[in-house]
């Protein structure tokens, strides 16, 4: 028999089964940050499944706001499968102090934070419970020094477990794109994330297909790899943007296989880069 709904979960509804009929907001647990971080704007990039390129366009889009001269952060909370440094060809243990830890700056100047960089043996396997996980991201808020940021992105493991829960409850998230790709399951993918954040009241941005197409590089045809897109029809139903459509793109991926990220131009996400602004 359900239970019935009382006043005693007012105020605090986001883990109740009434979420969606309370009318209170959740409550406010958010952890401080560092005493020597100022940071205007948290960007959260999310997904409902993995494999559909979160990473990449969280990196492209930090790569997109330095290169408009905006101080930039990348928080690699992926914490059991963190491949931001090595795309930026980071491979050095970040510096701590007692005031806190300094996070590893890329050639292009933006600062990065990720379990890898923790470690003694990058290759090593992260085999944590989820509260252990969800503990480190709140400490990558309150514990790294990140000084003055205009935009800290935070690269989400997919899902909606307990690392995404505990970054929209701990971090001040202002906006999420969601991260999705032209296969059957897109609907249900978008939706997941879409629902999780309108649940955790945490604005949704827009969304970014990834893998959209191929250009042939004779003829420059468009092939569908994945299929037909339908993420313009999902996103008119949710009542959300679609922020850009990126293309299975050989200049992009060796950027990554070269670790050379810094350097990588991506001109499929300006739409996102301006809804962020």
């Amino acid at each position: 028999m359900a239970e019935e709904h009382t006043e005693e979960c007012s105020g605090s509804c986001e883990g109740c089964a009434h979420s969606d009929s309370c009318g209170s907001k959740p409550q406010d647990m958010r952890a401080p940050a560092n005493a020597q971080s100022k940071i205007k704007k948290v960007i959260g990039v999310v997904s409902g499944k993995g494999g559909v390129g979160k990473s990449l366009v969280t990196a492209s889009l930090a790569r997109t706001m330095r290169e408009k001269g905006y101080a930039v952060g990348i928080m690699d909370a992926d914490i059991t499968g963190p491949s931001i440094p090595k795309m930026y060809g980071i491979h050095e243990q970040a510096m701590g102090t007692q005031d806190g830890i300094y996070p590893c700056i890329a050639k292009d100047g933006t600062k990065i934070m990720s379990i890898n960089l923790l470690m003694e043996d990058e290759e090593a396997p992260v085999i944590w419970r989820g509260p252990v996980i969800a503990g480190v991201v709140t400490q990558f808020w309150s514990d790294v020094i990140w000084g003055d940021l205009d935009y800290l992105f935070v690269d989400m493991p997919p899902g909606t477990g307990d690392v995404p829960l505990t970054v929209f409850q701990s971090l001040p998230v202002d906006g999420v794109i969601i991260v999705t790709s032209p296969q059957d399951l897109v609907q249900m993918i978008v939706k997941k994330a879409y629902n999780m954040a309108r649940q955790m009241h945490i604005p949704i941005l827009g969304v970014v297909e990834n893998y959209s197409y191929l250009e042939c590089p004779d003829c420059g045809k468009k092939i569908n790899v994945f299929g037909e897109s339908h993420i313009d029809e999902i996103a008119v139903d949710l009542g959300v943007e679609v922020l850009g459509k990126m293309p299975i793109d050989p200049k992009i991926a060796r950027a990554v296989e070269d670790e050379q990220f810094y350097d990588a131009e991506n001109p499929y996400l300006i739409s996102a880069a301006e809804k962020i602004m």
